[in-house]
């Protein structure tokens, strides 16, 4: 399986049913074609939408209904569609419950990196609705790759780029484990299948406890 997949499926599996969920640009928007079944959510895009679906097939795609990364999504049954503006502020004021956010970085103490990153000495910026989205939402859940094309650990002790939130991520899911964030430090909660603690612990620079209930990753 392909990593953004493993990443976005198993990302799925932490929407509950009944929740406002707002998927961040990049793999985010996938979890909506994995979510459990009998899940209902309300789904929420930074673009202005409420109340959207799954991706279309190619000949009922509408290239005027996107999500955040301009892919066609499809809208149900009640869906409302808004200004940018207006959708900004439904995520600063708390109507989100939970936020699926791609990550350049994250740390042990929750803070999360996801907006701008150093290329040949100078900064790429990215400024999206991430700021709103993390100091707005109740639930901030983290998804990226485990390590960076070098091999280098992306879950860090402290985050080195500039930050998008501070402590306001409660999970942290990548190809390779799933962290919960507790006091100054991760808990290990699921491995991938395969791995081995020894395995997370070489390609981790933050530190962080084995949970209780350490299992398989469930995709």
């Amino acid at each position: 399986m392909e990593v953004r997949e493993i990443i976005a499926r198993r990302a799925a599996k932490e929407l509950n049913d009944g929740e406002v969920a707002n998927l961040g640009f990049g793999m985010p928007t996938q979890a909506v074609n994995y979510l459990p079944k009998g899940i209902k959510l309300i789904m929420h895009t930074e673009n202005g939408a409420f109340g959207f679906g799954g991706k279309p097939n190619c000949n009922d795609a509408d290239s005027d209904v996107s999500n955040a990364g301009s892919e066609p999504v499809t809208l149900l049954p009640g869906a409302a569609c808004m200004s940018l503006a207006t959708s900004l502020g439904a995520m600063r004021n708390g109507y989100i419950d939970v936020t699926i956010l791609g990550a350049l970085e994250v740390d042990q103490f929750g803070n999360i990196a996801n907006w701008a990153v150093k290329r040949d000495g100078l900064w790429w910026p990215g400024i999206g609705g991430a700021m709103e989205l993390t100091y707005g939402t109740k639930k901030i859940i983290a998804t990226l790759q485990h390590t960076d094309k070098n091999g280098n650990s992306k879950i860090k002790k402290k985050c080195e780029l500039p930050l998008t939130g501070k402590r306001c991520v409660k999970t942290i899911i990548t190809e390779k484990a799933v962290f919960d964030v507790g006091e100054d430090m991760l808990i290990l909660r699921e491995i991938y299948p395969g791995l081995s603690l020894e395995d997370i612990k070489a390609i981790t620079e933050a530190d962080f406890i084995v949970g209780e209930d350490l299992k398989d990753m469930e995709l």
